[in-house]
């Protein structure tokens, strides 16, 4: 099992030594990686149609993932960074294959692009991407950036792009693993059949229902299982006896990644923060806690 932290976005700020303190304390309890969440744009809730029920408002400040892994790429040395996930069908499938293909060079491959549509439609609306084909297009968008990081020129034509003759050189020196994120069957179809790994946002029950699932799916589309990852999430305040229990029980299903989050998430909390991890010391001391109990 390999074990990740999920980074604290909300509480860790906008202070640049904070965020370095606390990445370097992930790196220096042993953790393997650092997940860390993604939003372009915060939204406004209220009154709009289609109702948005997401677990994020305009007041929650998101640190730009691949930016932020630039950063922490000088800073750390083992450490390898993961997105959890990045809304891809809102972005320009080139452009990230350029960030993520030069985060990998600079930090000597120590990046694991995970995936996902987002719920998000004005954060869609807003950055000039249609939501209602969001599905299609992160399916397309993960055969381009397949062929972006392992060629030098390509020539590709689908429903949504047009790449002539081009390539994004330099081209990363190791593969990129490519994961997918969510809950939904499309999701976990989508991951099977193009992806290199699942990875859910939670311990919840459906996590250890789907994830035989997904194995099996796996299985369906001629690929080996043994090679495919699986990653879960288990917050601050289940508290140490459900920490164990939940690794447990995700390993007997086929878990290879388990993440700490010293947050839950917003909707689970109902955006009341955690009194015990309010500061950027009292995250760090609850991941000496998990790493004591679990790692």
């Amino acid at each position: 099992m390999r074990f990740g932290a999920v980074l604290p976005t909300q509480e860790v700020g906008s202070d640049p030594i904070a965020v370095r303190d606390y990445v370097q304390a992930v790196e220096g309890l042993g953790f393997d990686h650092l997940v860390a969440y993604d939003h372009v744009l915060g939204a406004v809730q209220e009154s709009r149609e289609p109702p948005l029920t997401g677990p994020y408002d305009e007041k929650d400040p998101f640190h730009e993932p691949l930016v932020l892994f630039g950063f922490l790429a000088a800073l750390t040395s083992t450490l390898e960074f993961c997105t959890g996930v990045l809304v891809l069908p809102q972005r320009q499938t080139a452009l990230v294959a350029k960030q993520v293909a030069e985060v990998s060079l600079l930090s000597g491959g120590r990046i694991r692009l995970a995936v996902g549509t987002g719920w998000n439609h004005t954060e869609y609306e807003s950055l000039g991407q249609d939501f209602d084909t969001r599905g299609p297009r992160l399916t397309e968008q993960m055969k381009l950036l397949r062929r972006l990081w392992t060629e030098p020129v390509i020539d590709f034509e689908g429903r949504f792009h047009r790449v002539d003759r081009a390539g994004i050189l330099p081209l990363p020196e190791v593969p990129i693993p490519l994961w997918c994120g969510g809950k939904a069957r499309p999701a976990l179809e989508r991951a099977a059949r193009h992806g290199d790994g699942f990875m859910w946002g939670s311990t919840r029950p459906e996590v250890f229902e789907q994830a035989p699932v997904v194995l099996d799916l796996v299985a369906g589309y001629g690929r080996d299982p043994a090679t495919f990852g699986l990653e879960a999430v288990v917050d601050v305040t289940a508290g140490e006896k459900e920490w164990e229990r939940r690794l447990t029980a995700f390993e007997i299903v086929g878990g290879t990644h388990f993440s700490f989050r010293t947050i839950s998430t917003a909707a689970e909390r109902m955006h009341i923060r955690d009194p015990a991890c309010t500061f950027v010391s009292q995250h760090i001391d609850a991941l000496e806690r998990f790493a004591k109990t679990c790692m």
